[in-house]
């Protein structure tokens, strides 16, 4: 079918559909085999051996290329594998300006190539243009952001970001894990690649671990392919079908984890216990502040329908507490420079009915009462 005369609702629900020819199944088969036949040399079907091609992986990867209007896509086995494989265009001596909020394992991984690999970063606030074209360095080779950022939530301007990009001949790197193509598509916007963690809201059900990068040049994307092949951080033929039986539900999932979150922000707003909420304007994660973090422990041990556990974008509410799970690598003094305190906890906002998310928020704060009363 084609990608470009049809709403993104479609497009999304008939990823696979009409993609297997020899007996017209609607649904994308998983062809497992490593290896593939060939009759003589020099004569193959355009498969060789799994790692470099594989046409369940095809499919998943030109269904994300066109759904974020790229030329190329790339499935890897996780969301760091596909940082990973952006960061293998780099070299030693290279400079990278990133946001200052950022997930931490990318900091951890960013870390780890300052101190292994010699890379330089430089952490800029996401929010002045000008500042940010005074990060620029003479070894200077890309800008990598997320936006929203992980986790104060906040929307960098990718418009701007990108006139400087490439008014300084830097590449334009955009993690859109948060927000899918479904709501944003940074390719459109300026960005030269596009990362996700496919983990969380493409696959959506809490049972995959993969990554995709989206890349627009045909050099670039024949330079990652390269890459791609040569390194072996491929997604299995398994999982890259979990990960479109999720997405065709994507919109659908979108819009009710949107509507929850909204509400969810609106009682939270009027919570006597919570300092401040932040919630970008659309999708589905939230983050907010205790005004005591004394009183973290005992919310996060009275509730019942939330979940507290790491990860986002799941059909299931999970509620993490950034300062001991997903941003523990980042330094205390570091973290509150910037806002990320101990009193922060972050949601991701499932599909539940959300009078029973607020309910179980109530109850979790009248606990914390109770118990301080």
């Amino acid at each position: 079918m084609s990608y470009q005369k049809h709403h993104s609702e479609t497009v999304f629900t008939q990823i696979g559909n009409r993609k297997e020819e020899a007996l017209k199944a609607v649904s994308t088969p998983i062809y497992l085999s490593t290896s593939y036949r060939h009759n003589e040399i020099g004569h193959g079907n355009g498969y060789d051996y799994t790692r470099t091609g594989n046409p369940t992986r095809d499919v998943f990867e030109e269904a994300m290329a066109n759904l974020e209007n790229g030329d190329k896509a790339f499935a890897t086995s996780s969301g760091m594998s596909a940082i990973q494989l952006v960061f293998s265009l780099f070299r030693s001596g290279d400079h990278v300006i990133t946001c200052r909020d950022v997930y931490g394992g990318s900091y951890r991984y960013f870390d780890l190539l300052e101190q292994k690999q010699g890379f330089a970063f430089t952490y800029w606030i996401g929010s002045d243009a000008h500042e940010l074209q005074k990060q620029i360095k003479s070894n200077t080779k890309a800008i990598y952001i997320e936006t929203p950022t992980n986790p104060l939530m906040t929307n960098i301007d990718m418009t701007a970001v990108s006139s400087v990009a490439k008014a300084n001949n830097l590449l334009f790197i955009v993690d859109n894990t948060v927000y899918t193509p479904y709501l944003q598509k940074p390719i459109d916007e300026g960005a030269d690649i596009v990362i996700h963690s496919a983990t969380k809201y493409l696959a959506g059900h809490n049972d995959v671990l993969a990554g995709v990068v989206v890349s627009k040049g045909m050099e670039l994307s024949e330079e990652l392919a390269y890459i791609h092949n040569s390194t072996g951080s491929t997604l299995s033929p398994f999982d890259c079908w979990l990960v479109m039986r999720g997405m065709k539900t994507l919109p659908l999932r979108m819009r009710q984890h949107e509507q929850n979150a909204k509400q969810l922000m609106e009682y939270l707003e009027s919570e006597p216990l919570v300092r401040n909420v932040l919630y970008p304007g659309k999708g589905g994660m939230l983050s907010f502040f205790l005004k005591d973090e004394n009183r973290v422990v005992p919310f996060l041990r009275a509730l019942n329908v939330l979940t507290f556990a790491e990860s986002l974008g799941g059909v299931e509410s999970l509620i993490t507490y950034p300062a001991t799970q997903t941003h523990a690598e980042i330094p205390v003094d570091v973290r509150n420079s910037y806002g990320l305190t101990n009193e922060l906890l972050r949601l991701s906002v499932g599909i539940e009915h959300a009078d029973d998310l607020i309910q179980d928020l109530k109850q979790g704060f009248a606990a914390v009462e109770r118990k301080n009363g």
